[in-house]
C-alpha cells in the first residue's frame, strides 16, 4: 500500500510559493524545506510499557537565502497568508544583520535545473491504521514468548519505532515532494546465571510498516539463546587475528572508515585525511564501497536530501581505489564538485551537513563456508555494537557483540565477548582477502556527527575476511 502524503505540507504549498516569490524580489536565491514527521516509539518489557513520540517528530519550515555574500537560514513552525509579511520582515532584518556583524566566507549562488517530482513510498501494513493497542499487544506477546523460552532470561525488551516522513522542497526552479515510512524494531534479552549477567540485542529496520514485527516474532528465540550463550563467553587474548565480519560488522567498518572519513564538509575544513587519497589505493582490489540514497532501498533512501539535491549512488571505493567523497551542496560549491545528495539535517531547525545515507561494501564471489574453511586461527564476528573513527588520522575502533572461534577452518562452538577491533583504516581495508556473494543492510538507531546532529542512516555489506587487532 502507498504511504499517505502530508495534508499539512500539501495545504502549505501555495503559501510557500508566495513566500518564495516575495523573497525573490530581494534575494537571488531562495528555497524552502518543509517537514512533517510523525511517529511513535513503543517499548514493552517485564517492568512496564512505554509509548512516546519518536525522536524525529517535527513540523516546520526552513528558508535558505543567498544574502549577497553567503547563505542565511530562518526556521519557523507555521506559515499562512497572515504570517508572510512577518516572516519576510524577520528575514530582511535579522539575517542581513549577521553579515554586518560577523566575518564570513563567501559562497556562489546555487545553480538549479527545473524539476518537479514526487516520491511516495510503499509498505504492507500501516501502523497508523493498526493503532497503538494492537502494536502493544503484539510486542507483549513477543516479550512473553521470549521470557518463557528459558528460566535464565530475566528480562526482555520488545521495541518498535515508526517514522512517517514527509518533506517538500521548493525554490524558483524546484518543486519536490516525498513521503515514506520507516520502521525499526529491537529484541533485547538479558540473561543471568549465578553472579553473571549478559545481554544481547538484535535490530530490524527498513522501509516498512507494522509488518516488521513479523521479523521480531521469527527471531526472538535466536536472540534469547545468544544471550544465554554469552554467559559462558571468554575474553579474547589481545592480538592480530584473521576474522570474518558478518554483514552488520562489515557495515560498521564501512560506516566508520569511509563513511565519516569522506564526508566532504570535513574536506573543506581540512579535517579529513581522505581528501589526500582521492584517486589512490586505500583498500584491497576486491573492495568496492557505495554510499547513496539510490544505492540501496533502506533507511536512508529518498528522492531528495534536505537541500533539494536529488539522491545519487556514489562509488566511494572502486576496486580498492578511493574515487569520491559524499557532499552537501555548500561543500560542493567550495570544492568545485557536484553535490551527491548527502545534505541532511537533524531537524528543520538545524544546519545541513554532509552525512551518510546507505553505506555498504559491494558483494564478491566467495561462499561463507569457504571463508570459514580458510581461517586457521580466528573468529567470526557478529553483532554490530558501536564504533568511532578519527577522520584526521584514520584510526578506527569498532565493537562487536561477540565472536565465534574458528580453529583449522571449523567453528569450535566457543565464544568471545565483547570484541573490540582497532586499527589503521587502510591497513584494515587492504587486508580484505575474501568477500561473500550477498549484501545485507541494517539501519536501526541514529548516526551522529561527532557527538550531535543525529540522522537516520543504514550500513552493511557481505561477509568479509580481513586481518585486525582484537582486544
Amino acid at each position: 500500500m502507498k504511504v499517505v502524503k502530508s495534508e499539512f505540507l500539501s495545504n502549505s504549498k501555495a503559501v510557500v510559493r508566495k513566500l518564495i516569490s516575495m523573497l525573490s524580489e530581494e534575494y537571488k536565491y531562495v528555497s524552502v524545506l518543509g517537514t512533517d514527521i510523525k511517529g511513535k516509539s513503543y517499548r514493552v518489557s517485564k517492568t512496564g510499557i512505554e509509548v512516546n513520540d519518536s525522536f524525529l517528530v517535527e513540523r516546520g519550515f526552513v528558508v535558505r537565502i543567498h544574502n549577497g555574500v553567503n547563505y542565511s537560514e530562518y526556521s519557523f513552525n507555521n506559515i499562512s497568508d497572515d504570517t508572510l509579511g512577518a516572516i519576510v520582515k524577520e528575514i530582511s532584518t535579522k539575517l542581513n544583520k549577521v553579515i554586518k556583524d560577523i566575518s564570513v566566507n563567501s559562497y556562489d549562488i546555487i545553480e538549479e535545473k527545473e524539476i518537479k517530482e514526487i516520491f511516495i513510498g510503499e509498505m504492507k501494513i500501516d501502523p497508523e491504521e493498526v493503532g497503538s493497542e494492537v502494536i502493544i499487544k503484539t510486542l507483549s506477546e513477543i516479550k512473553d514468548a521470549a521470557l518463557a523460552h528459558s528460566d535464565l532470561v530475566v528480562n526482555i525488551d520488545a521495541i518498535y519505532n515508526t517514522y512517517h516522513i514527509s518533506k517538500l522542497f521548493m525554490s524558483n526552479k524546484k518543486d519536490l515532494e516525498q513521503s515514506y515510512m520507516l520502521g525499526e524494531g529491537y529484541i533485547f534479552s538479558i540473561a543471568r546465571k549465578e553472579e553473571k549477567t549478559k545481554y544481547y540485542f538484535k535490530p530490524f529496520s527498513g522501509l516498512k510498516g507494522f509488518e516488521i514485527l513479523d521479523e521480531l516474532k521469527a527471531e526472538y528465540k535466536n536472540v534469547v539463546e545468544t544471550s544465554i550463550k554469552l554467559l559462558d563467553a571468554k575474553n579474547v587474548q589481545p592480538g592480530e587475528y584473521e576474522v570474518i565480519c558478518a554483514p552488520d560488522v562489515a557495515g560498521l567498518i564501512a560506516h566508520e572508515a569511509f563513511g565519516h572519513g569522506v564526508e566532504m564538509d570535513m574536506f573543506v575544513k581540512d579535517r579529513a585525511k581522505g581528501a589526500e587519497f582521492i584517486g589512490k589505493q586505500v583498500a584491497s582490489k576486491i573492495t568496492t564501497m557505495h554510499d547513496g540514497a539510490t544505492a540501496a532501498n533502506h533507511m536512508s533512501s529518498y528522492l531528495f536530501d534536505d537541500e533539494g539535491t536529488i539522491g545519487t549512488d556514489t562509488v566511494v571505493i572502486e576496486n580498492g581505489i578511493l574515487k569520491a567523497g559524499i557532499s552537501d551542496i555548500l561543500s560542493a560549491i567550495k570544492l568545485g564538485t557536484t553535490p551527491t545528495g548527502n545534505g541532511k539535517r537533524q531537524s528543520f531547525e538545524r544546519k545541513a551537513y554532509a552525512r551518510m545515507t546507505n553505506t555498504f561494501f559491494s558483494p564478491g564471489n566467495d561462499k561463507l563456508e569457504d571463508m570459514i574453511a580458510s581461517v586457521k586461527d580466528g573468529y567470526l564476528l557478529e553483532g554490530s555494537y558501536s564504533g568511532m573513527e578519527d577522520p584526521k588520522s584514520w584510526g578506527i575502533q569498532c565493537i562487536a557483540s561477540f565472536g565465534r572461534e574458528i580453529k583449522d577452518g571449523k567453528l569450535t562452538g566457543n565464544i568471545i565477548a565483547p570484541v573490540v577491533m582497532t586499527g589503521y583504516v587502510p591497513d584494515l581495508l587492504n587486508s580484505i582477502s575474501m568477500v561473500s556473494e550477498t549484501v545485507e543492510l541494517g539501519g536501526s538507531g541514529y548516526c551522529g556527527k561527532g557527538y550531535k546532529e543525529f540522522v537516520k542512516t543504514s550500513c552493511g555489506g557481505p561477509y568479509i575476511k580481513a586481518k585486525v587487532r582484537l582486544g
